[in-house]
């Protein structure tokens, strides 16, 4: 194994009497923006998206991310970028949750935030739906 190989990142699933303390510690200050632009993006990538309930996960090199309970899935579409296609609702998770770290880290020039983004876009080259992920983020 050479320094250059990539460790695996693993996601693990926030208990839900664990859920409250989450957003504070991730996004800090920022946690109630946070969580709001994950549900605008959310609507924003996904014509079906109605809400509903959502699980946290933390990563193991230090990051989280929101992803949809429903495990269906769903048909995402950004005009900006062209990407229109059909992703898993892990991964529909991951893409909303890049998308509203981006945007909170531009708004915010938090630095904390800006390591959540690039934490979870580690593990979004990771994921099995890599491609579709990336090719959404683009």
């Amino acid at each position: 194994m050479t320094s250059e190989a990539q460790t695996c990142i693993t996601s693990a699933v926030v208990p839900d009497e664990l859920r409250l303390n989450v957003l504070p510690r991730y996004l800090g200050r920022h946690y109630l923006t946070g969580e709001s632009y994950v549900y605008d993006w959310a609507a924003r990538l996904c014509r079906s998206y109605q809400g509903g309930l959502w699980h946290f996960f933390t990563l193991s090199n230090g990051g989280f991310y929101m992803a949809p309970a429903d495990s269906g899935r769903v048909h995402v579409r950004w005009h900006l970028n062209g990407y229109s296609d059909m992703m898993g609702a892990d991964a529909f998770g991951v893409t909303v949750t890049l998308f509203a770290l981006c945007h909170l880290s531009e708004k915010t020039l938090d630095d904390s935030v800006i390591e959540r983004y690039h934490q979870l876009r580690e593990f979004a080259s990771q994921h099995t739906e890599a491609a579709n992920i990336l090719r959404a983020i683009d």
